[in-house]
Protein backbone atom coordinates (compact mmCIF):
# COMPACT_ATOMS: atom_id res chain seq x y z
CA UNK A 1 0.00 0.00 0.00
CA UNK A 2 0.90 3.19 -0.78
CA UNK A 3 0.58 6.52 0.79
CA UNK A 4 3.46 8.65 -0.02
CA UNK A 5 2.83 11.54 -2.99
CA UNK A 6 6.01 12.36 -3.28
CA UNK A 7 5.57 16.30 -3.46
CA UNK A 8 6.05 17.37 0.53
CA UNK A 9 8.64 18.46 2.29
CA UNK A 10 8.93 15.36 4.67
CA UNK A 11 9.13 13.23 1.26
CA UNK A 12 11.83 15.27 -0.12
CA UNK A 13 14.02 15.20 2.89
CA UNK A 14 13.47 11.08 3.32
CA UNK A 15 14.48 10.68 -0.59
CA UNK A 16 17.32 13.12 -0.03
CA UNK A 17 18.84 11.22 3.22
CA UNK A 18 18.17 7.93 2.02
CA UNK A 19 20.23 8.58 -1.49
CA UNK A 20 23.17 9.83 0.05
CA UNK A 21 26.04 7.91 0.62
CA UNK A 22 30.05 8.23 1.61
CA UNK A 23 31.46 8.99 -1.65
CA UNK A 24 29.21 12.10 -1.79
CA UNK A 25 30.37 13.46 1.89
CA UNK A 26 33.18 16.01 1.62
CA UNK A 27 36.31 15.44 4.03
CA UNK A 28 35.57 18.29 6.44
CA UNK A 29 32.47 16.50 6.89
CA UNK A 30 33.74 12.53 7.48
CA UNK A 31 36.74 14.46 9.86
CA UNK A 32 33.76 16.04 12.22
CA UNK A 33 31.16 12.92 12.10
CA UNK A 34 34.46 11.45 13.66
CA UNK A 35 35.17 14.45 15.83
CA UNK A 36 31.71 14.13 17.30
CA UNK A 37 31.79 10.49 17.17
CA UNK A 38 34.90 10.41 20.24
CA UNK A 39 32.87 13.39 21.81
CA UNK A 40 30.10 11.46 22.02
CA UNK A 41 31.99 8.38 23.17
CA UNK A 42 33.61 11.12 25.85
CA UNK A 43 30.07 11.85 28.15
CA UNK A 44 28.48 9.00 27.58
CA UNK A 45 30.88 6.47 29.25
CA UNK A 46 31.42 9.51 31.93
CA UNK A 47 27.99 10.35 32.14
CA UNK A 48 26.93 6.30 32.70
CA UNK A 49 28.35 7.19 36.55
CA UNK A 50 25.85 9.87 37.45
CA UNK A 51 22.70 9.24 39.90
CA UNK A 52 20.43 9.54 36.96
CA UNK A 53 22.14 6.94 34.48
CA UNK A 54 22.35 4.71 37.51
CA UNK A 55 18.67 4.66 37.99
CA UNK A 56 17.85 4.63 34.01
CA UNK A 57 20.39 1.92 33.97
CA UNK A 58 18.02 -0.19 36.39
CA UNK A 59 15.19 0.74 34.90
CA UNK A 60 16.25 -0.70 31.65
CA UNK A 61 17.88 -3.67 33.20
CA UNK A 62 14.22 -4.49 34.50
CA UNK A 63 12.57 -3.94 31.17
CA UNK A 64 14.67 -5.13 28.85
CA UNK A 65 16.59 -8.03 31.17
CA UNK A 66 17.91 -9.82 27.60
CA UNK A 67 19.64 -8.62 25.06
CA UNK A 68 23.63 -7.90 23.34
CA UNK A 69 23.30 -3.98 23.04
CA UNK A 70 26.40 -2.36 25.63
CA UNK A 71 25.12 0.07 28.04
CA UNK A 72 28.26 2.12 27.81
CA UNK A 73 30.50 2.11 30.80
CA UNK A 74 28.66 -0.45 32.28
CA UNK A 75 28.81 -4.37 32.05
CA UNK A 76 25.34 -4.52 30.88
CA UNK A 77 23.63 -5.20 28.42
CA UNK A 78 19.80 -4.60 27.00
CA UNK A 79 17.67 -4.77 23.55
CA UNK A 80 19.28 -1.90 21.04
CA UNK A 81 16.11 0.54 21.95
CA UNK A 82 16.13 0.27 25.54
CA UNK A 83 20.15 0.54 25.20
CA UNK A 84 19.47 3.89 23.14
CA UNK A 85 17.66 4.67 25.96
CA UNK A 86 20.10 4.65 28.63
CA UNK A 87 23.19 6.01 26.55
CA UNK A 88 21.26 8.95 25.39
CA UNK A 89 20.10 9.67 29.22
CA UNK A 90 23.76 9.25 29.99
CA UNK A 91 25.42 11.29 27.36
CA UNK A 92 22.82 14.35 28.08
CA UNK A 93 23.92 14.27 31.99
CA UNK A 94 26.97 16.10 32.26
CA UNK A 95 25.64 18.93 30.31
CA UNK A 96 29.28 18.69 28.11
CA UNK A 97 27.61 17.02 24.92
CA UNK A 98 27.58 18.90 21.51
CA UNK A 99 25.64 22.03 20.47
CA UNK A 100 24.83 23.60 17.53
CA UNK A 101 23.92 27.86 17.90
CA UNK A 102 21.46 28.09 15.19
CA UNK A 103 19.44 25.12 16.54
CA UNK A 104 19.54 25.63 20.06
CA UNK A 105 19.96 21.93 20.17
CA UNK A 106 22.65 18.84 21.33
CA UNK A 107 22.48 16.56 17.94
CA UNK A 108 25.43 13.65 19.23
CA UNK A 109 22.87 12.44 21.95
CA UNK A 110 20.14 11.64 20.20
CA UNK A 111 21.90 10.49 16.96
CA UNK A 112 24.65 8.16 18.10
CA UNK A 113 22.83 6.17 20.80
CA UNK A 114 20.73 5.18 17.51
CA UNK A 115 23.63 4.72 15.48
CA UNK A 116 25.22 2.28 18.06
CA UNK A 117 21.98 0.43 18.55
CA UNK A 118 21.41 -0.38 15.05
CA UNK A 119 24.72 -1.92 14.55
CA UNK A 120 23.35 -4.53 17.31
CA UNK A 121 19.61 -4.36 15.69
CA UNK A 122 21.12 -5.26 11.87
CA UNK A 123 23.37 -8.12 13.68
CA UNK A 124 20.11 -9.72 15.23
CA UNK A 125 18.45 -9.41 12.09
CA UNK A 126 20.84 -11.21 9.69
CA UNK A 127 21.64 -8.25 7.95
CA UNK A 128 25.17 -7.00 6.81
CA UNK A 129 26.99 -5.52 9.40
CA UNK A 130 27.15 -1.73 9.91
CA UNK A 131 30.41 -0.25 8.74
CA UNK A 132 32.27 2.77 9.91
CA UNK A 133 31.76 4.24 6.52
CA UNK A 134 27.42 4.15 7.38
CA UNK A 135 28.32 5.59 10.58
CA UNK A 136 29.95 8.39 9.39
CA UNK A 137 26.78 8.87 6.93
CA UNK A 138 24.45 8.30 9.46
CA UNK A 139 26.33 10.83 11.62
CA UNK A 140 25.85 13.61 8.81
CA UNK A 141 22.31 12.92 8.02
CA UNK A 142 21.03 12.60 11.56
CA UNK A 143 22.99 16.04 12.59
CA UNK A 144 21.76 17.72 9.28
CA UNK A 145 18.03 16.66 9.76
CA UNK A 146 18.30 17.44 13.58
CA UNK A 147 19.14 21.06 13.15
CA UNK A 148 17.61 21.91 10.03
CA UNK A 149 14.02 21.06 12.06
CA UNK A 150 15.60 23.16 14.75
CA UNK A 151 16.19 26.26 12.96
CA UNK A 152 13.09 26.16 10.97
CA UNK A 153 11.20 26.16 14.58
CA UNK A 154 12.63 29.21 15.79
CA UNK A 155 14.61 27.70 18.99
CA UNK A 156 13.04 31.22 21.12
CA UNK A 157 9.65 30.89 19.94
CA UNK A 158 10.11 26.48 20.66
CA UNK A 159 11.79 27.02 24.02
CA UNK A 160 8.55 30.29 24.53
CA UNK A 161 6.17 27.03 23.89
CA UNK A 162 7.80 24.94 27.22
CA UNK A 163 9.73 23.17 24.37
CA UNK A 164 12.97 21.06 24.32
CA UNK A 165 14.38 20.71 21.11
CA UNK A 166 16.67 18.39 21.78
CA UNK A 167 14.42 15.78 22.40
CA UNK A 168 11.42 16.85 20.31
CA UNK A 169 13.77 17.35 17.05
CA UNK A 170 16.24 14.46 18.12
CA UNK A 171 13.69 12.17 17.62
CA UNK A 172 13.26 13.04 13.99
CA UNK A 173 17.03 12.54 13.66
CA UNK A 174 16.81 9.41 15.13
CA UNK A 175 14.10 8.04 12.97
CA UNK A 176 16.22 9.02 10.36
CA UNK A 177 19.35 7.54 11.09
CA UNK A 178 17.75 4.15 12.17
CA UNK A 179 15.88 3.80 8.85
CA UNK A 180 18.91 4.81 6.86
CA UNK A 181 21.06 1.62 8.83
CA UNK A 182 18.06 -0.43 8.23
CA UNK A 183 17.82 -0.08 4.55
CA UNK A 184 14.25 1.71 4.16
CA UNK A 185 13.41 3.42 1.01
CA UNK A 186 12.11 6.43 0.81
CA UNK A 187 8.58 5.93 0.91
CA UNK A 188 9.26 3.73 4.71
CA UNK A 189 11.61 6.53 5.42
CA UNK A 190 8.80 9.01 5.34
CA UNK A 191 6.61 7.14 7.66
CA UNK A 192 9.37 6.45 9.76
CA UNK A 193 9.74 10.18 10.30
CA UNK A 194 5.95 10.54 10.38
CA UNK A 195 5.60 8.08 13.21
CA UNK A 196 8.31 9.91 15.37
CA UNK A 197 6.91 13.21 14.97
CA UNK A 198 3.98 11.45 17.23
CA UNK A 199 6.32 10.49 19.73
CA UNK A 200 8.29 14.03 19.90
CA UNK A 201 8.42 15.58 23.39
CA UNK A 202 10.80 17.67 26.07
CA UNK A 203 9.32 19.81 28.72
CA UNK A 204 11.58 22.33 29.86
CA UNK A 205 9.75 22.05 33.28
CA UNK A 206 12.60 20.23 34.66
CA UNK A 207 13.59 24.20 34.97
CA UNK A 208 11.53 24.42 37.89
CA UNK A 209 12.88 21.99 40.15
CA UNK A 210 16.15 20.89 38.86
CA UNK A 211 14.63 17.74 37.72
CA UNK A 212 16.15 14.86 35.51
CA UNK A 213 13.91 14.76 33.03
CA UNK A 214 16.60 16.78 30.70
CA UNK A 215 18.40 14.30 30.61
CA UNK A 216 16.09 11.71 29.49
CA UNK A 217 14.93 13.48 26.59
CA UNK A 218 18.05 12.53 24.25
CA UNK A 219 17.38 9.17 25.11
CA UNK A 220 14.31 9.00 24.71
CA UNK A 221 14.09 10.77 21.55
CA UNK A 222 16.83 8.00 20.31
CA UNK A 223 14.37 5.25 21.93
CA UNK A 224 11.47 6.88 20.06
CA UNK A 225 13.19 7.27 16.51
CA UNK A 226 14.22 3.28 16.83
CA UNK A 227 10.64 2.03 17.12
CA UNK A 228 9.60 4.61 14.77
CA UNK A 229 11.85 2.59 12.01
CA UNK A 230 11.32 -0.84 13.26
CA UNK A 231 7.53 0.13 12.49
CA UNK A 232 7.92 1.51 9.53
CA UNK A 233 9.68 -1.34 7.84
CA UNK A 234 6.71 -3.17 9.04
CA UNK A 235 4.50 -1.57 7.08
CA UNK A 236 3.34 0.97 9.83
CA UNK A 237 2.14 3.63 7.98
CA UNK A 238 2.98 7.33 9.26
CA UNK A 239 2.10 10.57 8.14
CA UNK A 240 4.13 11.77 5.23
CA UNK A 241 3.41 15.46 5.83
CA UNK A 242 4.56 15.36 9.66
CA UNK A 243 6.74 18.77 9.09
CA UNK A 244 5.12 20.55 6.80
CA UNK A 245 1.32 19.65 7.35
CA UNK A 246 -1.44 22.14 8.25
CA UNK A 247 -1.27 19.79 12.16
CA UNK A 248 2.70 19.28 11.83
CA UNK A 249 4.74 19.80 14.04
CA UNK A 250 6.90 23.02 12.65
CA UNK A 251 3.43 24.26 12.94
CA UNK A 252 2.25 22.40 16.12
CA UNK A 253 5.67 23.48 17.91
CA UNK A 254 6.63 27.11 17.35
CA UNK A 255 4.17 30.27 16.69
CA UNK A 256 7.14 31.29 13.85
CA UNK A 257 7.97 28.21 12.36
CA UNK A 258 9.94 28.95 8.50
CA UNK A 259 9.34 26.10 6.93
CA UNK A 260 11.57 27.13 3.64
CA UNK A 261 14.42 26.50 6.23
CA UNK A 262 14.32 23.08 6.78
CA UNK A 263 15.20 22.44 3.41
CA UNK A 264 17.18 25.76 2.37
CA UNK A 265 20.71 24.60 0.96
CA UNK A 266 20.05 20.99 1.06
CA UNK A 267 23.20 19.04 -0.04
CA UNK A 268 25.07 22.36 -0.29
CA UNK A 269 25.77 23.07 3.41
CA UNK A 270 25.88 20.27 6.38
CA UNK A 271 24.90 21.63 8.94
CA UNK A 272 27.53 19.33 11.06
CA UNK A 273 30.07 21.57 9.96
CA UNK A 274 28.42 24.30 12.02
CA UNK A 275 28.21 22.48 15.15
CA UNK A 276 30.44 22.83 18.76
CA UNK A 277 31.88 21.13 21.58
CA UNK A 278 31.19 22.32 24.79
CA UNK A 279 34.93 22.52 27.11
CA UNK A 280 32.46 23.58 30.38
CA UNK A 281 30.38 21.37 32.62
CA UNK A 282 27.05 23.29 32.15
CA UNK A 283 24.75 24.91 30.16
CA UNK A 284 25.46 26.76 26.51
CA UNK A 285 23.90 29.34 27.35
CA UNK A 286 26.92 29.74 29.97
CA UNK A 287 30.05 28.61 28.24
CA UNK A 288 30.35 32.65 26.40
CA UNK A 289 29.89 34.33 29.86
CA UNK A 290 32.45 31.89 31.45
CA UNK A 291 34.98 31.91 28.78
CA UNK A 292 35.14 36.02 29.39
CA UNK A 293 35.67 35.51 32.97
CA UNK A 294 38.34 32.96 32.68
CA UNK A 295 39.78 35.93 30.18
CA UNK A 296 39.75 38.56 33.36
CA UNK A 297 40.55 35.85 35.81
CA UNK A 298 44.01 35.11 34.05
CA UNK A 299 44.34 37.97 32.32
CA UNK A 300 44.50 39.96 35.90
CA UNK A 301 45.73 36.84 38.42
CA UNK A 302 42.06 38.26 40.09
CA UNK A 303 41.40 36.20 43.17
CA UNK A 304 37.74 36.14 44.32
CA UNK A 305 38.25 37.90 47.38
CA UNK A 306 39.12 41.14 45.19
CA UNK A 307 35.44 40.89 43.22
CA UNK A 308 32.87 43.21 44.13
CA UNK A 309 30.31 42.70 41.74
CA UNK A 310 30.27 40.46 38.52
CA UNK A 311 27.63 41.91 35.58
CA UNK A 312 26.87 39.44 32.78
CA UNK A 313 25.57 40.17 29.25
CA UNK A 314 23.37 36.70 28.66
CA UNK A 315 21.22 36.43 25.38
CA UNK A 316 17.18 36.79 25.40
CA UNK A 317 16.90 33.20 24.30
CA UNK A 318 18.75 31.68 27.70
CA UNK A 319 17.72 34.40 30.13
CA UNK A 320 15.11 32.33 32.30
CA UNK A 321 17.00 29.37 31.17
CA UNK A 322 20.38 30.53 33.39
CA UNK A 323 19.26 33.70 34.73
CA UNK A 324 16.39 33.61 36.21
CA UNK A 325 14.41 33.66 39.04
CA UNK A 326 17.05 35.64 39.98
CA UNK A 327 16.63 34.40 43.90
CA UNK A 328 16.62 30.57 42.27
CA UNK A 329 19.45 31.16 39.97
CA UNK A 330 21.15 32.73 43.41
CA UNK A 331 20.22 29.34 45.10
CA UNK A 332 21.11 26.47 43.31
CA UNK A 333 19.75 23.03 45.17
CA UNK A 334 21.12 20.53 43.50
CA UNK A 335 23.35 19.76 40.26
CA UNK A 336 20.92 20.57 37.82
CA UNK A 337 19.97 23.87 39.70
CA UNK A 338 24.02 24.42 39.22
CA UNK A 339 24.51 23.42 35.57
CA UNK A 340 21.87 26.24 34.58
CA UNK A 341 23.02 28.96 36.94
CA UNK A 342 25.29 31.67 35.81
CA UNK A 343 25.70 32.97 38.99
CA UNK A 344 26.99 29.91 40.29
CA UNK A 345 29.30 29.38 36.91
CA UNK A 346 30.24 32.29 37.75
CA UNK A 347 31.97 31.78 40.72
CA UNK A 348 33.12 28.88 40.71
CA UNK A 349 35.03 29.95 37.24
CA UNK A 350 36.32 33.22 39.72
CA UNK A 351 37.30 31.14 42.76
CA UNK A 352 38.93 28.22 40.59
CA UNK A 353 40.19 29.69 37.66
CA UNK A 354 37.95 27.01 35.59
CA UNK A 355 34.55 25.07 35.15
CA UNK A 356 34.98 21.64 34.98
CA UNK A 357 33.42 18.65 36.61
CA UNK A 358 35.07 18.92 39.32
CA UNK A 359 33.66 21.78 40.14
CA UNK A 360 29.95 20.99 39.81
CA UNK A 361 29.40 19.03 42.95
CA UNK A 362 27.03 19.28 45.74
CA UNK A 363 30.06 19.74 48.06
CA UNK A 364 30.42 23.02 45.96
CA UNK A 365 26.87 23.79 46.88
CA UNK A 366 27.06 24.49 50.20
CA UNK A 367 30.12 26.97 50.20
CA UNK A 368 29.74 30.51 51.86
CA UNK A 369 32.18 31.66 49.61
CA UNK A 370 29.93 30.57 46.68
CA UNK A 371 27.29 32.16 47.87
CA UNK A 372 28.91 35.77 48.88
CA UNK A 373 30.11 34.98 45.26
CA UNK A 374 26.48 34.21 43.41
CA UNK A 375 24.68 36.98 45.38
CA UNK A 376 27.04 39.35 43.55
CA UNK A 377 26.40 38.42 40.26
CA UNK A 378 24.09 40.29 37.97
CA UNK A 379 22.83 38.72 35.30
CA UNK A 380 21.58 41.41 32.34
CA UNK A 381 20.04 41.79 28.76
CA UNK A 382 21.97 43.59 26.14
CA UNK A 383 20.19 43.93 22.45
CA UNK A 384 23.64 44.19 21.38
CA UNK A 385 24.13 40.54 21.92
CA UNK A 386 21.28 39.66 19.92
CA UNK A 387 22.10 40.65 16.36
CA UNK A 388 23.41 37.88 14.89
CA UNK A 389 21.05 35.16 17.12
CA UNK A 390 21.25 32.67 16.83
CA UNK A 391 24.05 31.99 14.39
CA UNK A 392 26.80 33.63 16.96
CA UNK A 393 26.71 33.44 20.72
CA UNK A 394 28.11 36.54 22.05
CA UNK A 395 29.08 37.42 25.64
CA UNK A 396 30.31 39.98 27.82
CA UNK A 397 31.53 40.24 31.43
CA UNK A 398 32.51 43.17 33.61
CA UNK A 399 34.16 42.91 37.02
CA UNK A 400 34.19 45.65 39.04
CA UNK A 401 36.94 45.19 42.15
CA UNK A 402 37.09 46.13 45.77
CA UNK A 403 39.91 48.55 44.87
CA UNK A 404 37.55 49.91 41.94
CA UNK A 405 38.58 48.66 38.76
CA UNK A 406 36.43 47.75 36.12
CA UNK A 407 37.99 44.15 34.19
CA UNK A 408 35.90 43.93 31.00
CA UNK A 409 36.22 40.83 28.36
CA UNK A 410 33.78 40.15 25.84
CA UNK A 411 33.71 37.10 23.22
CA UNK A 412 31.71 36.62 19.64
CA UNK A 413 32.27 32.82 19.90
CA UNK A 414 32.77 31.07 22.82
CA UNK A 415 35.92 28.44 22.96
CA UNK A 416 34.49 25.09 21.08
CA UNK A 417 32.67 26.53 18.53
CA UNK A 418 33.36 26.17 14.67
CA UNK A 419 34.64 29.34 14.55
CA UNK A 420 37.07 28.90 17.56
CA UNK A 421 37.02 24.98 17.62
CA UNK A 422 38.52 22.43 20.05
CA UNK A 423 41.88 21.05 18.13
CA UNK A 424 41.78 17.27 17.65
CA UNK A 425 44.25 17.37 20.30
CA UNK A 426 41.98 19.21 22.72
CA UNK A 427 39.23 16.90 21.71
CA UNK A 428 41.45 14.03 22.40
CA UNK A 429 42.30 15.46 26.16
CA UNK A 430 38.60 16.06 26.90
CA UNK A 431 38.26 12.24 26.04
CA UNK A 432 40.88 11.20 28.52
CA UNK A 433 39.66 13.44 31.08
CA UNK A 434 36.18 12.61 31.07
CA UNK A 435 36.55 8.65 30.60
CA UNK A 436 39.25 8.06 32.86
CA UNK A 437 37.62 7.06 36.14
CA UNK A 438 36.02 4.66 33.50
CA UNK A 439 37.77 2.76 31.73
CA UNK A 440 41.79 2.10 31.18
CA UNK A 441 43.55 4.19 29.75
CA UNK A 442 44.74 1.07 26.89
CA UNK A 443 41.21 1.25 26.03
CA UNK A 444 41.02 4.88 25.86
CA UNK A 445 43.91 4.99 22.97
CA UNK A 446 41.90 1.73 21.24
CA UNK A 447 39.01 4.04 21.39
CA UNK A 448 40.73 6.98 19.92
CA UNK A 449 41.96 4.52 17.50
CA UNK A 450 38.88 3.18 16.29
CA UNK A 451 37.78 6.72 16.11
CA UNK A 452 39.96 8.34 13.73
CA UNK A 453 39.91 5.35 11.46
CA UNK A 454 36.72 4.99 11.51
CA UNK A 455 36.00 4.95 8.16
CA UNK A 456 37.93 1.31 7.64
CA UNK A 457 35.82 -0.28 10.61
CA UNK A 458 34.18 -3.14 9.08
CA UNK A 459 31.55 -3.40 12.07
CA UNK A 460 30.51 -0.91 14.46
CA UNK A 461 29.85 -3.45 17.17
CA UNK A 462 33.66 -3.64 17.49
CA UNK A 463 33.56 -0.08 18.66
CA UNK A 464 30.54 -0.03 20.87
CA UNK A 465 31.93 -3.57 22.63
CA UNK A 466 35.23 -1.24 23.43
CA UNK A 467 32.83 0.79 26.07
CA UNK A 468 31.73 -1.66 28.08
CA UNK A 469 33.06 -1.58 31.13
Amino acid sequence: MSVNDGNGLTTKLASFYSALDYEALSPQVVDRAKYFCLDYLAVALRGSTTPSSAAMQKVVRTLSPGGDSVIMGTSFRASPEYAALANGTAAHSLEMDDVNNDSSLHPGVAVFPAIFACGDLAGSQDRAPIQGRDVIVSTATGYDLMIRIGRALDPRKHYARGFHPTGTCGTFAAALVASNLLGLDTERTSWALGIAGSQAAGSLEFLAQGAWTKRMHPGWAAHSGLVAAILAKEGFIGPTSILEGRDGFLHGYSDAADVDKTAEGLGDVFYINKTSIKPHACCRYNQGPIDCILDIVHTNDLKAQEVEKVKVGVLKAGFNVVAAPEEQKRNPKNIIDAQFSMPFGAAIAITYGQASLDEYTEEMLGRSDIKDLMNRVECVQDPALEVNYPSQWPAWVEVETRDGRKLKSQIEYPKGDPENALTWDELKDKFRNLTQPVISPSRQEEIINAVDSLEALDDVRVLTRMTSA
